[in-house]
């Protein structure tokens, strides 16, 4: 499925003739040409491919809009209609034509015109090889750059509306002739030339791309002494060579995996002497720690053995005293059984205990320790009457 596109440039910038700046400026207009030459390219590649029924979106032709100076081509519009003549059809347009006098147009018009071949920029010429567009062609040749007027406004002349541009002292028309060139160059592009304009595009800058591609991936009609080469022969020697490079590309992996897995075995057993030398210092540390917990519990049997024998001997003496015959134990029963034996508790507070001078206790005997408590108790034995 084939397309008619166009693409249009205007460059209004005012900069310095800088190749970065300019770069800048025109390099995404190349870009996506070449995108779109690259998509063609690809369907072409392909083994079941299917032209008819792709979208062409190759560009056809650039309308390249130029300011109405009045003087000469900028440095800008130089340089990047002479990247942009070897990719696409080029159909310079001055813009906004009516900002200048017909006679200034005139002057103009033929300053660029020579300017662009003193520059070396091919633009497009109308093809004169047809006899049935030839005359047109060669009088519209005569037209370039072509000098248009746009507007959206409808302003009405005599009896119908008609697309201009109103001034003050007049009416600009952008569709009559005697204005300016739009409906040339409408014409030129849709109605006499455009099949040219897809052959060239197709048979001059695509052609060019692809060539430029193919040799770039090894693929030439001539050899390296300038003999002629079949496609064959071509492919033959581009998949040795792809070959060849693939095999070195192998041994090269295969070497640098050889070096990293005796690098990582290295680090692997590094690691491993390490581990061990751990492993070791943790086990004698555990053998010591292991060998002072044997003592302290060798120690602490010993002691639980002491222990058990003094306990034996003191039942022993326990129960040989429970065995002396209570002779005395009854004595002492009957001496408390005695009229007149009793015990008395006698309780006192010793703070409150004061001596028949007014002094206390405390104070008679600043030297005797005191009692502990605020009161004091004593058991006496007491004789009865």
């Amino acid at each position: 499925m084939s397309s008619f596109s166009l693409i249009w440039q205007q460059k209004q910038l005012v900069c310095p003739p800088n190749c970065l700046t300019v770069n800048r400026i025109y390099q995404p207009i190349v870009d996506y040409i070449d995108a779109q030459f690259e998509a063609y390219l690809q369907e072409e590649l392909k083994i079941k491919r299917s032209l008819f029924n792709y979208h062409d979106s190759r560009i056809h032709v650039c309308l390249y809009f130029i300011s109405p100076t009045g003087h000469s081509l900028k440095t800008l519009d130089l340089l990047t209609m002479k990247s942009l003549d070897s990719k696409v059809n080029i159909i310079p347009v001055i813009a906004k034509a009516d900002a200048i006098s017909k006679t200034e147009l005139q002057k103009f018009k033929i300053k660029l015109m020579s300017e662009l071949v003193s520059n070396g920029v091919q633009i497009y010429q109308f093809p004169t090889d047809d006899e049935t567009i030839a005359k047109i062609n060669a009088s519209m040749n005569g037209h370039l750059p072509f000098a248009v007027v746009g507007s959206m406004d409808e302003v009405k002349v005599g009896n119908k509306m008609v697309k201009a541009r109103q001034y003050p002292w007049g009416i600009v028309q952008v569709e009559n002739e005697n204005h300016c060139d739009f409906v040339k160059l409408r014409e030129m592009l849709l109605c006499t030339n455009m099949e040219d304009l897809r052959d060239q595009t197709h048979t001059r800058h695509y052609e060019l791309y692809r060539r430029c591609k193919l040799e770039e991936l090894g693929f030439t009609d001539v050899g390296p002494e300038h003999e002629p080469l079949s496609l064959q022969e071509t492919y033959e020697a581009k998949r040795h060579e792809f070959y060849g490079e693939r095999q070195r590309k192998e041994e090269e992996m295969k070497q640098t995996f050889v070096q990293r897995v005796k690098e990582k075995e290295a680090m692997l057993k590094e690691a491993e002497r390490e581990l061990q030398a751990k492993f070791e210092h943790l086990k004698r540390v555990h053998q010591e720690e292991r060998m002072k917990l044997e003592e302290k519990r060798r120690l602490l049997e010993e002691e639980i053995i002491a222990f058990s024998k003094k306990k034996a001997t003191s039942e022993i003496h326990q129960n040989q005293s429970f065995m002396v015959p209570g002779s005395s134990l009854r004595k002492d029963k009957d001496r408390k059984k005695e009229p007149g034996y009793r015990f008395e508790l006698l309780c006192f507070d010793v703070r409150a205990c004061e001596t028949s001078d007014g002094r206390t206790d405390t104070e008679e005997g600043r030297g005797a320790p005191r009692p502990r408590g605020g009161l004091g108790s004593v058991w006496r034995r007491s004789q009865g009457l």
